[in-house]
C-alpha cells in the first residue's frame, strides 16, 4: 500500500519508498503559524487526502499521529540476546513501534543454542492474521523462519494484507554455529521470498548459502554477491561483511540494482556481538517505518550498531564466547528530537553571534527566540570567546527555548559542550574533532554536521556518519577572517557529489539567498545565515522577511 505526504509545522514531507514515485521539494513554513493541519495545507494550497477531509469536516482530530509499526516475523531467543527479544528492543530504542509473530522458541544463551521447538505453521498463520488485520503494520521484518510451511503461511499473509516494506534478514545458522532452519527451505528462499523483499541482510555465510558456497574473501567478492542476490528478486542488497578477513573496517556493501555503496565503520572489539543481525534488520525496518530512504535507513542502522556495540563492549553477561549489548545506550544519549533527522530542517539555518546581540543589548536566549518564532529552522550556538560554564548554561537555556517548536539546536565546534547541555548536536569545521569521532562520543541520534569545502571532504563527512554538511564560503564573510570562497559553481559542484543534504554557508543574505537555493542539486537543502538576521534589529522580522522570500521561491520553482 502507498505511504501517505505528511503535515507538520515545520516543513511538509513527502517521503515514500514503495511505490516509486517522484516528489517536488518539501518546503518548510514558519514554526509560529498554526498548527492545525487542515489550516497548514489550506495555506499551501495542498490537497488533504479524501479520508483527512471526511474527518475534519466531522470535526475529528486529523493531527493525530499514527505510530510508525513494526511487525517482526522472528524466534524467540530465551537469552534475549537476538531474535524476537532483540527486534523488539532496537525498534523501541528507534522509537518504533514493534508487534510479533513467534515462529520458533529456542534454548539459548550466550554459549549456545540448546533446543529449537518450531511452532506450528497453522498458529503462525493465526498470529500473522491477528495482528496484520487489525494493527496498521507499515514494515514485516523477517527473522528465523524454520520450515517450508511457515515461509509459505509468511507469503499469504502479505498477499492478503500488503504493507509498505518487507525487510528480509535470513537467519538459517547462528553465530555459535547451531542450524537454526532446514536447509530445504533455501529453495523457497531463494525463489519466493527473495522476491517479496524490499531488501534482504545476509551475512557472509549467509550469503554464501544462499549462493550455493560461494567463496566470500574480499570486497570485490561482496560486490559480485550483492549483484547476484539482487538478480533473484530483492529491491536492495545489505551483505554484511563483519566476519570478512583481512580487513581492518567492518565493511558492509550495499545495492540497489544500480548503484554499490561501501559502508564502512571501525572494528569494536568485543565479545558482546550476539543479536547484531537481527538488530541492524529490526533497525533498518524501524527507519523504513518512520520514512527514511533505503539507503538513510541502512546508515542509520548501521550507525546504531556501531554505537551500541562501542557503549556495550566491557559489558560482562554470561558465560559464554558471545555475549549481548545493550539496545537502550539511547537512554544515555537522549535527544529532545525524535532522533530523526530531515535534510528539510536545514532550509532557514540561523548562526548565532554575541558580538552582534551584545550591540543591541540582546540576551542570546530572546536572539534564539526570536528567531525561531520568524521561521528559522535549525539553531547553530557559536561561542568562539565564551567561558565553557557560561557556554554550557546558555545552551541549557537557549534548548529549553528550541524544543517546544521542534527546532533542532547544535553547538558550534564544542563536543564537551553539546554532551554537558544534552543538545541535539554539533557542528565541526575540518580542523576540530573528527566526525567519526564525534559520533562515537555523541551517539547515533545525535545531528552531526560537517564545513566542507572539496568533493573529497563531503565524501569523508559522509563516511565519517555525519547527518549533513555545510558548504562555503559561498561568498566572502565579516564573520570568518581568511575564509577562501567556492562560489556557486564549487556549491553546485559539492552538492552534485555530495551522498548527504548540503546547506549553503557564507556571506549569504536577503539579496542572494534565492539565487544560491536556485542553482538546482535536490540536495542544496537551505541557507545558513548570521548577520542577516542577528546584526538587525528586529531578530524576529528579518527571519521571517527571509523566510517568507525563500518559500515563495521555492514554491514558484515547483
Amino acid at each position: 500500500m502507498a505511504c501517505s505526504g505528511l503535515l507538520s509545522n515545520s516543513f511538509i514531507a513527502n517521503k515514500c519508498f514503495r511505490p516509486r514515485r517522484h516528489h517536488k521539494l518539501a518546503v518548510p513554513y514558519p514554526r509560529s503559524f498554526s498548527s492545525s493541519r487542515v489550516h497548514l495545507a489550506q495555506n499551501l494550497g495542498i490537497s488533504m487526502s479524501m479520508e483527512e477531509n471526511g474527518a475534519a469536516k466531522q470535526g475529528l482530530d486529523v493531527s493525530r499521529k499514527k505510530l510508525p509499526h513494526v511487525l517482526t516475523v522472528a524466534g524467540s531467543d530465551s537469552g534475549a540476546g537476538a531474535g524476537i527479544q532483540a527486534d523488539l528492543k532496537a525498534c523501541a530504542a528507534r522509537g518504533v513501534y514493534c508487534s510479533t509473530v513467534i515462529t520458533a522458541v529456542t534454548a539459548q544463551n550466550t554459549v549456545g543454542v540448546q533446543g529449537v521447538n518450531i511452532v506450528p505453521d497453522e498458529f503462525v498463520a493465526q498470529q500473522l492474521k491477528s495482528v496484520l488485520s487489525d494493527m496498521e503494520v507499515d514494515v514485516v521484518k523477517t527473522g528465523m523462519l524454520p520450515s517450508i510451511e511457515i515461509v509459505r503461511v509468511l507469503q499469504q499473509s502479505l498477499k492478503e494484507f500488503p504493507v509498505r516494506a518487507v525487510v528480509v534478514d535470513p537467519v538459517m545458522v547462528s553465530t555459535s554455529g547451531d542450524v537454526l532452519a532446514d536447509p530445504s527451505i533455501l529453495a523457497r528462499f531463494r525463489e519466493e521470498l527473495l522476491m517479496m523483499a524490499d531488501i534482504v541482510t545476509p551475512n557472509l555465510k549467509e550469503t554464501s548459502t544462499l549462493l550455493g558456497g560461494m567463496r566470500l574473501e574480499t570486497v570485490d567478492d561482496m560486490r559480485r554477491a550483492a549483484k547476484l542476490l539482487h538478480s533473484m528478486g530483492p529491491r536492495s542488497v545489505l551483505v554484511k561483511g563483519g566476519d570478512l578477513p583481512e580487513s581492518f573496517d567492518a565493511v558492509d556493501v550495499f545495492f540497489d540494482g544500480e548503484e554499490y555503496h561501501e559502508l564502512h565503520s571501525p572494528r569494536v572489539k568485543t565479545r558482546n556481538t550476539h543479536g547484531t543481525g537481527c538488530t541492524l534488520a529490526s533497525c533498518i525496518a524501524a527507519e523504513l517505518a518512520k520514512g527514511s530512504s533505503m539507503l538513510s535507513a541502512v546508515k542509520l542502522a548501521k550507525r546504531y550498531v556501531e554505537t551500541a556495540l562501542e557503549y556495550s563492549k566491557d559489558i560482562i553477561l554470561g558465560n559464554g564466547a558471545q555475549g549481548p549489548f545493550d539496545h537502550f545506550l539511547r537512554l544515555k544519549h537522549n535527544t529532545s528530537t525524535g532522533g530523526t533527522f530531515s535534510g528539510n530542517e536545514l532550509f532557514l539555518y540561523a548562526v548565532t553571534d554575541s558580538g552582534m546581540n551584545e550591540k543591541w543589548e540582546r540576551p542570546m536566549e530572546v536572539a534564539v527566540k526570536e528567531a525561531i518564532e520568524g521561521g528559522a529552522t535549525i539553531i547553530q550556538l557559536r561561542e568562539k570567546d565564551a567561558e565553557t560554564r557560561k557556554f554550557i548554561e546558555t545552551a541549557k537555556a537557549c534548548l529549553k527555548i528550541c524544543h517546544p517548536y521542534k527546532v533542532p539546536l547544535l553547538i558550534n565546534d564544542r563536543i564537551d559542550v553539546a554532551l554537558a547541555s544534552d543538545a541535539d548536536g554539533v557542528h565541526v569545521g575540518q580542523s576540530d574533532m573528527p566526525a567519526r569521532v564525534a559520533r562515537i562520543l555523541l551517539g547515533p541520534d545525535k545531528v552531526i554536521g560537517v564545513s566542507c569545502k572539496t568533493v573529497e571532504q563531503a565524501h569523508q563527512a559522509w563516511l565519517d556518519g555525519a547527518d549533513y554538511i555545510g558548504c562555503g564560503g559561498v561568498y566572502p564573510t565579516s564573520t570568518k577572517a581568511n575564509n577562501s570562497t567556492v562560489g556557486l559553481d564549487g556549491l553546485k559542484t559539492v552538492c552534485l557529489a555530495s551522498k548527504l543534504p548540503v546547506v549553503a554557508i557564507g556571506g549569504i543574505n536577503a539579496s542572494n539567498a534565492i539565487t544560491v537555493l536556485g542553482i538546482g542539486p535536490p540536495n542544496l537543502k537551505g541557507v545558513a545565515v548570521v548577520s542577516t538576521v542577528f546584526a538587525r534589529s528586529s531578530v524576529v522580522g528579518e527571519t521571517r522577511k527571509l523566510h517568507s522570500m525563500l518559500t515563495e521561491a521555492v514554491l514558484k520553482a515547483n
